[in-house]
């Protein structure tokens, strides 16, 4: 089992910057991948960054390439987005997630609403 409690997320405007935090506990022995994922109203999730246990390795979507950064720190526990440049097609809902097993993502947070004003 994993918890995952996400933090960090509400309304700025259109070029401000926001530091997403997701403290993960329970599961915290073994290495596995975790990622970010958002949901924009009357839209599907979409996957935003991942990155592996050890931290070096990451891959983030086309559209927040060179914008957003995921990075984790295991000594405490937290998995971060930081996120610059905000645009306003940026507001959504904001998940982080774990994956355990190598097959998909099977924990979930309950989410923190960022929103980005023009």
């Amino acid at each position: 089992q994993v918890q995952l409690v996400e933090s960090g997320g509400g309304l700025v405007q259109a070029g401000d910057s926001l530091r997403l935090s997701c403290a993960f506990s329970g599961r915290t022995s073994g290495s596995y991948r975790m990622g970010w994922f958002r949901q924009a109203p009357g839209k599907e999730r979409e996957f935003v960054a991942a990155i592996n246990w050890s931290g070096d390795s990451t891959n983030h979507a086309d559209s927040v390439k060179g914008r957003f950064t995921i990075s984790r720190d295991n000594a405490k526990n937290t998995l971060y987005l930081q996120m610059n440049s905000l645009k306003p097609e940026d507001t959504a809902v904001y998940y982080c997630a774990a994956n355990t097993q190598g097959i998909k993502y099977d924990y979930w947070g309950q989410g923190t609403q960022v929103t980005v004003s023009s």
